[in-house]
């Protein structure tokens, strides 16, 4: 590809507005340009990567027996009424209505859309399993569409289905995509994790989280470096302490804490370690209030909270605090409370805790040397209520836990029959019998994908993009192109070779300042140049560097090209 058939436009400074480093690069190597709010063009550079991350998903895909279909991205809103997600998808899907006031929607997700085309065209079991794939764009009204195309209101995304006849051959399916996503982000060259997640609200029984390591990550990952063992920070198990709880060997006293309402507060306050305080947090589900002790320096985990009830949790108020304890927040603990109506859920440490300090119930003041069955009862429930930190043991028993940041890039979920009972997708099993099928759905984020790379692949150049990823293998920069002919000549006979052996291929034939074209070129994030240049080919020599580089190599031209051939191709 000659650079003057092709459209490059970078520019030297990204807009104020753009935070991660991905959407500043993104903007300035001239990949996307934005059109409103969370809305973007690919540019013809960005949309090549674009294409070859579709690429990857597509060999991939075929090669796990995944079968390409693409479905309408209009949505009418009976399939969504079927499911009852249509009133309870919320704000995030955009509604839209057509010249009869019919309701429809920008299909956000395809599980409705898939679930009817496989209740209208499957009928026996022999035509199970089966796995419908598309990549299409998708709509979700952001309430605060951020960070390019990481967080955008239209986005790419590679979305597919699985059908089977039973839990065991879901079982199946679900670890041919699990394969599938590995060796996808493997070939594209990114540093990633698969992580166990919470179902959310897609639903099903199983559910893992692809995430990409990036310090700009939205979402915290623990991961054990002795072990595969990761999961997501809203699902890794905190298991108990492993030195239980010993007798205390201090007598419980109020102590006065005025004006000290968090456990830093009052831990500096009295001279104590925060690890000795335990903090009450008091939730409402349904009618029935719940005190949960979590240790002072610890986070309760809202996902791990919602699977205690059945009704789903709320903060309590201030006036309902004060209804039922006499007290306001910030001095509350459980000590007293067994008995007054309140559910006392103590995490796994705090219930291995002696010697503890919490709130006593008293305004501006607090208890110090609180212990278990001797200044109150054990409480209702033990339960892993929080979020795992560093150091924590690893739940498989081999090492401890680390916490890294992590961008999703891709999910997978064992859907079960959630869509397929709702829908009636049905299946007339070997014994003549009616059975649903079983579902799974898993999902990557392309364009996701291309700013997840950059955010682990740049300097303070530009980006460094893995080939897999990169718009063009090479980037060939002849000095004086339109002055020169020998520079010419050379430049023309690499571009074609290289070509020829099936490089992606740029040759910067616009004649610009080798500054600029230098420079251009490293924003972008080309992995490989050679500049051409009359002084180093009077020697009978290019020069060659590859993006990650610091310094520029002359190799000999005679064998210039098979030598780049085989630097590309490492």
């Amino acid at each position: 590809m000659r650079a003057s058939q092709f459209f490059i436009s970078t520019l030297k400074e990204a807009p104020a507005e753009a935070e991660l480093v991905s959407h500043k690069l993104m903007i300035r190597a001239g990949l996307i340009r934005k059109l409103g709010s969370g809305l973007y063009t690919w540019m013809p550079l960005g949309l090549k990567i674009l294409r070859k991350v579709e690429t990857v998903i597509r060999e991939e895909m075929n090669g796990a027996g995944a079968v390409e279909l693409l479905m309408p991205a209009i949505q009418p809103a009976e399939l969504w009424q079927e499911t009852g997600r249509w009133d309870i998808f919320g704000p995030l899907m955009l509604r839209i209505k057509d010249r009869h006031e019919r309701d429809f929607c920008f299909g956000p997700t395809h599980e409705e859309v898939v679930t009817d085309i496989a209740r209208k065209e499957i009928r026996s079991y022999r035509q199970l399993p089966v796995n419908f794939y598309q990549i299409q764009m998708k709509f979700r009204d952001e309430i605060r569409p951020r960070f390019g195309v990481m967080r955008a209101r239209e986005f790419l995304m590679k979305d597919a289905y699985s059908f089977d006849t039973n839990k065991e051959n879901l079982k199946k399916s679900y670890q041919g995509m699990y394969d599938a996503y590995t060796r996808i982000f493997t070939r594209l060259g990114l540093k990633f994790r698969a992580v166990a997640a919470d179902t959310g609200a897609i639903g099903g029984s199983a559910s893992h989280e692809f995430q990409v390591l990036a310090e700009s990550g939205e979402d915290a990952i623990a991961y054990c470096p002795e072990s595969e063992y990761a999961a997501n920070v809203e699902l890794a198990e905190a298991i108990s302490p492993a030195t239980k709880r010993s007798e205390g060997k201090e007598s419980m006293q109020e102590v006065a804490t005025p004006r000290m309402k968090t456990c830093d507060q009052v831990a500096e306050f009295l001279g104590l370690s925060l690890q000795c305080t335990v903090k009450s947090v008091v939730r409402v589900s349904g009618t029935t209030m719940y005190m949960f002790l979590i240790r002072g320096d610890h986070t309760l985990n809202e996902v791990k909270v919602t699977k205690l009830a059945a009704e789903e949790f709320r903060p309590a108020t201030e006036e309902e605090i004060e209804a039922k304890i006499n007290c306001k927040p910030g001095y509350i603990g459980p000590v007293g409370l067994h008995d007054s109506g309140i559910v006392i859920v103590a995490d796994r440490t705090v219930a291995e805790m002696n010697d503890f300090v919490c709130g006593a119930n008293k305004a501006e003041y607090h208890l110090k040397g609180v212990n278990w069955e001797r200044n109150l009862p054990l409480p209702h429930q033990i339960a892993d209520i929080r979020n795992v930190v560093e150091g924590d043991s690893s739940p498989d028993g081999n090492g401890q836990l680390k916490i890294a940041r992590g961008i999703e890039v891709g999910h997978v979920f064992a859907l079960g029959t959630k869509y397929s009972e709702a829908m009636n997708a049905n299946y007339i099993d070997e014994s003549g019998q009616t059975q649903p099928m079983e579902m799974g759905c898993y999902g990557i984020g392309v364009s996701r994908v291309v700013a997840a790379a950059i955010e682990q692949n740049f300097d303070d150049r530009g980006i460094t993009f893995p080939r897999a990823v990169a718009p063009f293998d090479i980037a060939i920069i002849p000095v004086g192109y339109g002055k020169s002919e020998a520079v010419r000549e050379v430049a023309d006979r690499l571009h074609n070779e290289l070509t020829a052996a099936g490089l992606d291929v740029l040759l910067d034939d616009r004649d610009d300042r080798i500054g600029v074209m230098l420079a251009e070129q490293e924003l972008i994030g080309i992995p490989h140049r050679v500049v051409i240049g009359e002084r180093a080919l009077k020697n009978g020599q290019v020069e060659y560097q590859a993006r990650t580089e610091k310094e520029a190599t002359l190799i000999p031209l005679e064998n210039a090209s098979a030598t780049l051939k085989s630097k590309i191709c490492l």
